[in-house]
């Protein structure tokens, strides 16, 4: 969408919900257009629709958009290009009046966990087998046959039989769904996704030219009948599904649920692409299943999974498992875009495999923690939220009782607290009332950051912040 123009109706998708009581329509404009470009959503040098334009789709006076252009253009969101008219853009100068927030202090932006306890002594004891390595060229397409062999291994022990051949390691997850989404996505083909879900998971499905069909999801799982629908009417080319502890709601797919899912997936020819990034991230769900594809029974799936939430997001490792053919063309589509993934790294991930059963219980002991203490301090400090408490995954899909998720996000900036506002999980600006809280921080900061929250929420107008509202007006 780089260099793109932003048609008015696709803008105002994009703007969702975005008046509020306490604010001048142009200001409240001008705040939720900055939001969008701050977290991505509207890319630098996309070209915004004419000021009448907007006027009409909006029915706005013209006056309102002009003025919050110009309040665009005074922080630095916006430029004006002869020809192109106002021009999107990120301000080089931090913290001015009125400009773009120094950088946060408390990140609720990333569910991306610190490294867990012990990786250093792996680390060490990978380098000791540098000289293995220092002989090859470094990187390779498909990945190293010893890590692929424990990947592999893992997923045998767990029900699903496989061989270093169904697998290709890559540069994490995200490199792994916009690889996969590149080889198996046509341009037009219809995609189905969950609503909301992984946000760079439809950015790399959109590049590839899909066009996306959306299923609900909730914290309480996925509507069976319009997951069935879908599949039947659409008949989409790819599914591509997070069926456990669902990012963001963390949910999880009844074992029986996904049985229909492969049964209706193979009558309309689906490729069934799973998710399985958070799978091992399992704190208390009572019952544990077999990888998804292990049910698929000889059905065409594919199956990704990471190290970045069970060991390190600095450990760029993620894999995706297919059948023998879909790893030829991945490897044939992958030569255009990189050129393999570091051995260095896949040295220290082959010794992680080594000890990942004891790696992961030590990681879902620190998330049952660091969850239990964020849901405690969301109750207490707003208590009119509805704070869900998943039983695995890395995050909470919070309910805030009013259209104010982009607006918490952006003015959490200058409380000090990064925020990624709801509408950036779903495809049509939906899920201003969300809010994704990953419980992956220090416990003191996640304790801090609530706190910040608490005042971000106090300061905005009809905000149910479990206050009364005399107080939530003062600020």
């Amino acid at each position: 969408m780089n260099g793109a123009r932003l048609g008015p109706k696709d803008l105002r998708t994009l703007l969702g919900e975005w008046e509020t009581g306490g604010q001048s329509a142009y200001h409240a404009l001008a705040d939720r257009i900055r939001l969008l470009i701050i977290d991505g959503r509207i890319p630098t040098r996309t070209r915004l629709p004419a000021e009448r334009e907007l006027a009409d789709e909006l029915e706005r006076s013209r006056t309102t958009i002009v003025s919050a252009y110009r309040a665009l253009k005074e922080t630095g969101h916006l430029v004006s290009q002869r020809g192109s008219g106002s021009v999107v853009a990120l301000p080089h100068a931090h913290g001015g009046p009125g400009g773009f927030p120094e950088p946060a202090v408390v990140d609720f932006a990333r569910a991306a966990p610190a490294a867990i306890g012990g990786l250093e002594t792996i680390i060490r004891r990978a380098t000791e087998r540098l000289p293995d390595v220092l002989g090859k060229s470094g990187f390779d397409l498909v990945g190293s046959l010893p890590l692929r062999e424990r990947i592999a291994a893992h997923y045998s022990a767990r029900g699903l039989p496989t061989h270093p051949g169904q697998l290709m390691i890559t540069l994490g997850a995200q490199h792994a769904i916009a690889l996969v989404a590149r080889t198996l996505v046509r341009q037009a083909d219809r995609v189905l996704v969950e609503s909301p879900t992984y946000p760079h998971a439809l950015d790399g499905l959109r590049v590839s030219g899909g066009r996306l069909v959306t299923v609900p999801v909730t914290a309480d799982g996925w509507d069976g009948d319009r997951l069935r629908d879908a599949l039947e009417r659409v008949r989409p080319a790819v599914a591509y599904l997070i069926p456990d502890f669902q990012n963001p709601t963390g949910a999880s797919m009844p074992p029986a649920q996904r049985d229909e899912v492969v049964r209706q997936a193979r009558r309309a020819g689906t490729v069934l692409v799973i998710d399985e990034t958070t799978a091992d991230l399992d704190i208390d769900r009572g019952w544990t299943d077999v990888p998804f594809a292990a049910r698929a029974d000889g059905h065409r799936t594919v199956s990704i999974g990471s190290l970045g939430k069970s060991v390190w997001g600095g450990l760029r490792i993620g894999w995706i498992r297919a059948d023998d053919d879909v790893v030829g063309a991945l490897h044939t589509a992958r030569a255009a875009g990189d050129l393999g993934t570091p051995e260095l790294e896949q040295l220290v991930a082959t010794e992680v495999f080594d000890d990942y059963p004891a790696l992961v219980q030590r990681r879902t002991e620190q998330l049952r923690h660091h969850r239990d203490v964020l849901v405690r301090e969301l109750r207490e400090r707003l208590p009119h939220w509805d704070v869900p408490v998943p039983d695995g995954g890395a995050s909470l899909w919070v309910g805030l009782g009013a259209p104010i998720s982009s607006a918490l996000a952006l003015f959490g900036l200058t409380r000090g607290v990064s925020l990624i506002a709801g509408p950036k999980f779903g495809v049509d600006g939906a899920f201003e009332r969300f809010l994704r809280l990953p419980y992956t921080g220090r416990v003191d900061e996640l304790t801090r950051g609530v706190h910040l929250l608490e005042d971000t929420a106090r300061s905005l107008p009809a905000l149910p912040a479990g206050r009364s509202p005399q107080l939530a007006e003062v600020v």
